[in-house]
């Protein structure tokens, strides 16, 4: 069994070929695949985490689609001095599969 972490959107998540991860927006090339950066690797009993190796490890992911994560409200009130404020935020995300670990 190979899986790897990788570097996602800034955060790590553990990957293997056929899994799908959502993920802070990446920008595709023009055939709409991504490279991911491997933080560590593991395949069967032999784990790789010395960057050297893992500079030449190529993780590779197509993505599925890109959207908009759920609304989240920010609100700030203070006592007796009428301060009140209200933000909102979506962030954007990306979806992607891992088609390849090298």
């Amino acid at each position: 069994m190979v899986f790897a972490v990788v570097r996602a959107g800034g955060r790590q998540e553990k990957v293997e070929v056929g899994s799908v991860v959502t993920m802070n927006r990446v920008v595709a090339d023009d055939k709409g695949n991504v490279n991911l950066p491997a933080v560590l690797l593991v395949d069967g009993d032999k784990i790789t985490s010395d960057a050297d190796k893992l500079a030449k490890v190529t993780v590779t992911a197509e993505v599925v689609e890109d959207l908009r994560g759920p609304k989240i409200r920010i609100q700030k009130y203070k006592n007796k001095t009428g301060y009140k404020k209200r933000q909102g935020h979506r962030q954007e995300l990306t979806t992607v599969k891992i088609t390849d670990i090298k």
